[in-house]
């Protein structure tokens, strides 16, 4: 394979022409492509690959199903994406440069094109949310994020496009009023899961999910106003999985952040690469497809303030593991997959095939 940079598409209206072969070498790298560091963009790199990995997601873009579902008035980044994942799926070349992609979210959102270390989650849900919007079937605006900082509902559902096929599920949240013991329900989409970090030595998963998912006490400021009180009151909150997504992405919160105090928490987290079963925490007449498996993974490794961000990711045609550490892909063990350094994991519900051929359209 040969290193060059990807091409810059003069018109982003233009549909993009993909060139079929018969080359059974470039086959074999099909997915396993780097992308260079244009300055600190290790953590969009990372996030790339791992989207690169999801092989539905690749497909509708590389079929070229997206131009008829694409909104012309912001449909670049929806179109620059469907471009890097075509060079990045075709292994034609061992690495390429992601320049086009980055420019077009850093016209939306300039903080991405500064030669500055961004948070690699961030950048997920900001891509997929524009994904979203460049795609939906409806016209009606939602706002996407993670569910450690809001439980407001964020959609009515009526909103539709391959983003939320895959990655949106639904929390259902019942809150019980102290006072009079009243329960009401509240609903809130998600496309990734924030996962708080009970221990500062080494936890599991689990660990993870159940202190998420335990149950909660609002009291003093965060009291709720019971309208069968017609008064603020304490009340205790649990949550569930109400529906749950095809593809279900957890972020590891290793920042924290206490007032001025910042430190990131090295915590060891154990996660199963198969079978991860979610049951636990899905509402009884949703517990359809509970057990997940791994397919890829952001890491952190260093401090809070810098650092560098990796993927690993398990590749559809090989089934194999490789890490991809911006233009240098290898492949790993599977033993090496689980890392002290996790801070975003991706898993799904069903195996992947391989994404079909792309062709002229």
């Amino acid at each position: 394979m040969a290193s060059q940079s990807t091409s810059t598409p003069d018109d982003f209206n233009i549909f993009y022409s993909l060139e079929e072969s018969n080359n059974e070498t470039s086959q074999l790298y099909q997915g396993l492509t780097g992308l260079r560091n244009l300055g600190n963009t290790c953590y969009m790199n990372a996030v790339l690959q791992c989207l690169c990995s999801i092989s539905p997601l690749v497909e509708y873009f590389l079929s070229g199903k997206y131009v008829t579902a694409l909104h012309k008035e912001n449909g670049e980044v929806a179109t620059a994406f469907a471009y890097l994942m075509a060079d990045m799926w075709l292994g034609e070349f061992e690495c390429i440069s992601p320049e086009v992609f980055r420019s077009v979210i850093g016209d939306l959102c300039p903080a991405f094109t500064k030669k500055t270390q961004q948070d690699a989650q961030e950048f997920l849900i900001y891509v997929l949310n524009e994904l979203h919007e460049a795609l939906k079937k409806s016209c009606k605006r939602r706002c996407y994020g993670n569910t450690s900082t809001s439980r407001e509902d964020r959609g009515t559902g009526s909103e539709t496009s391959i983003i939320t096929q895959l990655f949106e599920g639904q929390l259902s949240y019942d809150i019980t009023c102290l006072a009079c013991q009243t329960t009401t329900d509240k609903n809130e989409v998600f496309t990734v899961l924030s996962l708080p970090i009970p221990s500062e030595s080494a936890c599991s998963l689990q660990d993870c999910l159940e202190c998420f998912f335990q149950q909660d006490t609002l009291t003093w400021n965060n009291q709720i106003h019971c309208s069968f009180c017609g008064t603020k009151q304490d009340a205790a909150v649990k949550a569930n999985i109400g529906k749950a997504p095809k593809m279900v992405i957890f972020h590891l919160k290793r920042f924290d952040y206490q007032g001025s105090y910042k430190r990131k928490l090295g915590t060891n987290i154990y996660y199963p690469l198969s079978n991860l079963d979610l049951s636990p925490y899905i509402y009884p007449l949703f517990r359809k497809n509970p057990k997940y498996n791994l397919c890829a993974v952001v890491n952190h490794f260093g401090y809070l303030d810098g650092g560098h961000y990796t993927a690993f990711c398990k590749h559809t045609l090989s089934q194999n593991w490789y890490s991809f550490d911006d233009a240098q892909v290898s492949e790993i063990p599977q033993a090496s997959v689980q890392s002290a350094a996790a801070y975003l994991l991706f898993y799904s519900c069903k195996a992947f095939s391989v994404p079909t051929k792309p062709h002229k359209y």
